[in-house]
């Protein structure tokens, strides 16, 4: 009985080590809060977005299209998270963010940026043919036990500037380069509005892991992640990722929980990934 009794409490303590090398990061176009959505609206879907990222739990959570009443509604609902990130026209304005959530409890914040994807990365700033100001926000974290560092990045790309998301890529790998992180723990999310095979997507390939394609389990879910809040779409566009450098990649999810009355919770499905350290 005591031989078995210590196998179990080792059986225990592995599994416990594993789950604390695991995280799970969320990436999410929550869409902009447009009154002129109707049945689509934020205010009629904002408390299942919610509870859908209450109910998979993500350690870390990069939305897009994120207006500031948005960022409150879901700072003051989601427990034992806090954020960074601010609006694309400059710190205190009213324009659309990317922030990064994270889980307070488990994760601490040693240093956080917003830069633009722009000639001028450090000024609010368009770049190139983009039809509007574009932003990354940046977060190093600190994990609580196993004092890993952790860098995450949440960007959101032009819609329209063709030009603009090649730049908008060849930045983000430059940055990566400028700031030494080749060989650290980097986790790279956000709306690219770029399928796979279009260049903007085949330049972070180069550096980083597309987690779709590097998972080490079958993914889960659509192919694709907009939907435009078409119920009836086929789902074959991608432009939702979350890259990696130096992680390994468990798995992958596209989620395609909808709403109680049949409807999507966004235009864009979350893209869920667990990744062990």
């Amino acid at each position: 009985m005591k031989n078995f009794t210590l196998v179990s409490m080792l059986i225990f303590l592995v599994n416990s080590q594993v789950m604390i090398a695991q995280q799970k990061y969320m990436s999410f176009n929550i869409r902009f809060d447009n009154p002129s959505d109707g049945e689509d609206r934020w205010e009629v879907r904002k408390e299942e977005v919610s509870r859908m990222i209450q109910k998979f739990e993500p350690d870390f959570l990069g939305i897009q299209e994120a207006l500031p009443n948005q960022v409150e509604y879901l700072d003051s609902n989601l427990q034992n998270y806090k954020y960074i990130g601010f609006g694309r026209d400059g710190e205190g304005s009213q324009s659309e963010s990317v922030p990064i959530f994270y889980r307070a409890d488990r994760y601490e914040l040693l240093k956080t940026d917003v830069f633009w994807l722009s000639e001028t990365p450090e000024n609010p700033s368009k770049g190139w043919d983009a039809a509007l100001n574009r932003i990354t926000t940046y977060g190093i974290y600190l994990n609580r036990q196993t004092r890993d560092t952790l860098h995450v990045f949440n960007s959101h790309y032009d819609h329209r500037g063709e030009k603009a998301r090649v730049n908008s890529s060849r930045l983000l790998i430059s940055k990566l380069k400028t700031l030494k992180l080749l060989d650290e723990k980097v986790i790279l999310m956000g709306d690219f509005n770029s399928r796979p095979e279009e260049e903007p997507i085949q330049i972070l390939n180069k550096t980083l892991s597309d987690a779709r394609i590097s998972s080490r389990n079958k993914t889960r879910g659509p192919y694709g992640t907009f939907n435009a809040f078409d119920t009836e779409a086929q789902l074959d566009q991608r432009i939702d990722y979350v890259f990696v450098l130096n992680l390994k990649v468990i798995r992958y999810t596209a989620i395609d929980d909808k709403r109680n009355n049949g409807r999507w919770l966004s235009d864009h499905l979350p893209v869920l990934v667990e990744v062990s350290e």
